[in-house]
């Protein structure tokens, strides 16, 4: 079909090639096979007759449309319209591209995989590089999979068409019938002989090569960026190579936490810090950098457990941007041990200095009662499980044996 060919022309088309294939015009044991090519031409009208689908054709072949495509992913327009009417996609029997405008070689599939790195590498960025095994095309045969001059015959297993009908089990005992790439021939419709196949291949066309790679992490990246590297994926013979897509995962950190741009770490004082200030390094942050807070106790007085120190644009910094986040600091006041006061004459000069006690809770009735020190949380509420259970005395009452009425 010519880019330029008319939506007339187009339903002329596909309203031979469909009637022609329709499942209700041939035998019973062509029907599937039928059904298969109708379905198949019913999708070829669809790119054909849509700019915009047949521009995603023209970037990605029909692996663009793999969701809902009957003809499964890796079918090439081109093949079936030169099966059904002896042309391409540009109008040009036999499926050539057209006069003036080469056709864009198909884009295979991307090939995507995890990457974890540490939230410093996220901090700082990271370049690195690493050594990867990949298919190419080989060079000897250029991607023919044959012997110079050798002539190749058509597949048998497919016929020369590069597709097999199989059935696909979708569940509960169901099955659909799908179109997928013939194996033997790789999809070209023609297989060499043993004797004439590329001897550096094998008739595979393709080579395994080792080649070593870059991958760059820019700094301030997160959890579940995608980084590309173009044209790194395997090769295929006719087709523009898909790319290698490294997906992020963030490692846990033991001192800091993110949320989107900004930081959080928990720092630990002393009783004395809190209630007289202090100045000293804090956290150390990703970057080996000591962070230094300066809190006099005139500040803004104590600081209490739970506490929040912010520190502004000591966060994650943004990509390709100066900016940077915040970094929030939890305080958590570390208590003396029970032996560190134990002259009385000392106790009294600390409640001298300390504020006064707040007004006292009063009560007509007092009991003064016995503590545990060292109690926890861990048992309460476990004696409401384990305590006395309800009976009802209809059930009671129900367990008796009672007199049958006559």
């Amino acid at each position: 079909m010519k880019f330029t060919a008319s939506q007339k022309l187009l339903q002329q088309f596909d309203g031979g090639a469909a009637l022609s294939s329709h499942p209700d015009k041939v035998g019973e044991s062509e029907r599937a096979a039928a059904d298969v090519k109708f379905k198949s031409i019913s999708k070829a009208y669809e790119i054909l007759s849509d700019d915009d689908k047949r521009d995603a054709y023209d970037a990605r072949g029909m692996a663009a449309f793999e969701a809902g495509n009957p003809m499964g992913a890796e079918v090439d327009l081109d093949d079936l319209l030169s099966q059904m009417f002896g042309m391409g996609m540009n109008g040009v029997p036999g499926g050539g591209p057209g006069p003036g405008k080469p056709r864009k070689p198909r884009k295979g599939d991307n090939e995507e995989q995890s990457y974890t790195v540490t939230l410093e590498e996220l901090y700082k960025g990271k370049t690195t590089r690493f050594a990867t095994r990949k298919n190419v095309v080989c060079k000897t045969c250029r991607g023919s999979g044959g012997k110079d001059m050798a002539k190749p015959k058509e597949c048998s297993a497919c016929h020369g068409r590069g597709m097999q009908h199989g059935l696909k089990s979708t569940g509960a005992g169901l099955v659909t019938q799908e179109t997928v790439i013939c194996n033997p021939c790789k999809g070209t419709g023609k297989v060499y002989r043993d004797k004439e196949r590329c001897k550096k291949c094998k008739g595979e066309r393709v080579v395994e090569e080792k080649k070593v790679l870059e991958l760059y992490i820019p700094r301030g990246s997160k959890e579940g960026d995608k980084i590309k590297i173009e044209g790194e994926a395997d090769q295929l013979p006719d087709q523009e190579p898909g790319d290698i897509v490294f997906k992020l995962v963030e490692a846990e950190h033991k001192t800091f936490q993110r949320a989107g741009p900004d930081l959080m770490a928990n720092v630990n004082i002393d009783l004395s810090e809190a209630l007289c200030g202090f100045s000293r390094i804090l956290v150390k942050h990703l970057d080996g950098r000591g962070i230094h807070v300066k809190h006099p106790r005139h500040r803004s007085g104590p600081l209490k457990p739970e506490s929040i120190i912010k520190v502004g644009g000591e966060g994650m910094p943004h990509k390709k941007s100066d900016l940077r986040g915040d970094l929030y600091l939890l305080v958590n006041v570390d208590f003396p041990d029970e032996n560190w006061l134990k002259k009385d004459k000392h106790i009294e000069k600390l409640r001298a200095l300390l504020p006064e006690p707040g007004k006292q809770i009063q009560a007509e009735t007092v009991d003064e009662v016995d503590y545990e020190e060292d109690a926890n949380l861990d048992s309460f509420g476990g004696e409401a499980a384990q305590g006395e259970q309800w009976e009802d005395e209809d059930d009671e009452e129900s367990s008796q044996p009672q007199c049958a009425q006559q």
